[in-house]
């Protein structure tokens, strides 16, 4: 059984998210993008947690069904802002839980650290090393993994507030990290060069529903049945862990260095030309990813571990008929060439994946709109990188070449 997940979203009462998610939306987009497999996401908050017991049914492996019968798990997303080192710390952490009894004794756990009833990504000050430790002993089947781990300012490698391995992070609790969220400013090829003993996922941390957003990124497994044990088993060991679709590093919000206020990126050998100094207002640049990972980097670029799974860069299919258009990814010209492709070949990321050149055109697919896709898909789509909380930006072909 070939599993597409997406283990970290969001509801809408999470900060700066979608008004409009819920679970239905959910449900409907993730089918369209290609996912069977979600995270309820902010399981602790009481409003949410309300609806997720209302509509959702668990079963005795640990999965909760829809009325429809699409399957969801408990998850959440946890912010710890403390001290350590001599530094402040900002991390982010997705939780896991194998079951509806467990997941209610990790909030009472997270009320006797402080509100969760404010933000569906509550934040605690308490250190990631207390929170695994005590977490832990409620169950061991909790997972817990490192989110958007290169994230300038919640990543636990992070450039502002992060750390340099996951033993300065989490010292003697280090064993209980199997895994790290790639997050979308790296892939697992730059992770692979730090030599961590760690399994590579990746998720969207999607703020809404729609399917530029939600299965953007994903994990690809391979179980005998869907069970939560199956899925740890999976993501602890790495058997029946396949692979990870990841957007282009570029794509996201982090990847170069730079400042967003004064609209300014650059590669990270110009941040060292400059000092590290934005050189419209003298403030220093935000660090993004490139330039975080040759900073701890053990291994050479190119590196490839013995384990390495396959990943798949993908720009989600919007993106691509908005460029191929010249029009706004939400804007009811690219729906309208959205659905019919949908409606054609079933979901999104078989379009982006697997369906050939000859089948779109034999549907009647915009030319340049497929070679846009195939391009998309063999890598070959350049990227002005994003940096400082803007996204990159995917260009057309013909600009490629002007990138820099």
């Amino acid at each position: 059984m070939e599993i597409i997940a997406d283990l970290h979203i969001h509801s809408r009462h999470s900060r700066a998210t979608s008004k409009n998610i819920n679970l239905e939306n959910l449900e409907k987009y993730a089918r369209i993008k290609g996912i069977n497999l979600l995270g309820t996401g902010d399981f602790q908050h009481p409003l949410w947690n309300k609806e997720i017991k209302e509509n959702l049914k668990e079963d005795e492996n640990g999965i909760l069904w829809s009325k429809a019968g699409f399957p969801f798990i408990w998850q959440t997303e946890i912010s710890f802002m403390y001290s350590q080192g001599g530094k402040g710390r900002a991390i982010h952490l997705v939780v896991l839980a194998p079951n509806g009894n467990t997941a209610d004794k990790i909030i009472e756990y997270l009320k006797s650290k402080g509100r969760i009833d404010y933000d569906g990504r509550p934040i605690f000050g308490i250190s990631c090393k207390q929170f695994i430790k005590e977490v832990k002993e409620i169950d061991d089947r909790i997972e817990i993994i490192c989110a958007h781990c290169m994230t300038s300012w919640f990543g636990i490698y992070g450039s502002e507030r992060g750390f340099d391995s996951l033993e300065e992070a989490f010292g003697e609790q280090t064993k209980h990290i199997y895994a790290v969220e790639s997050g979308m400013s790296a892939n697992p090829a730059m992770l692979w060069r730090f030599k961590e003993k760690f399994n590579v996922v990746s998720f969207s941390d999607a703020h809404s529903f729609w399917p530029w957003r939600m299965g953007r990124e994903a994990t690809i497994l391979e179980l005998d049945k869907l069970s939560y044990g199956n899925l740890i088993k999976a993501i602890r060991t790495g058997k029946g862990l396949k692979g990870t679709i990841e957007t282009p590093p570029e794509y996201g919000k982090y990847h170069w260095d730079g400042h967003r206020n004064c609209n300014f990126s650059c590669s990270p050998s110009e941040t060292k030309k400059l000092g590290g100094k934005c050189p419209k207002c003298g403030k220093g640049l935000t660090i993004g990813v490139d330039y975080r990972v040759e900073e701890i980097a053990k291994e050479k670029s190119g590196y490839k571990p013995e384990n390495a799974r396959v990943f798949y860069e993908l720009i989600p299919l919007h993106e691509l008929i908005a460029l191929a258009l010249g029009t706004r990814m939400e804007s009811a010209k690219s729906w309208e060439i959205y659905n019919l492709i949908i409606e054609r070949f079933g979901n999104e990321l078989n379009v982006l994946m697997k369906v050939s050149r000859e089948e779109m055109l034999r549907n009647k697919i915009n030319e340049k709109l497929v070679e846009i896709i195939l391009l998309g898909r063999e890598g070959k789509l350049k990227v002005k990188p994003g940096y400082d909380g803007e996204y990159g930006v995917v260009l057309m072909p013909e600009e490629q070449e002007k990138l820099f």
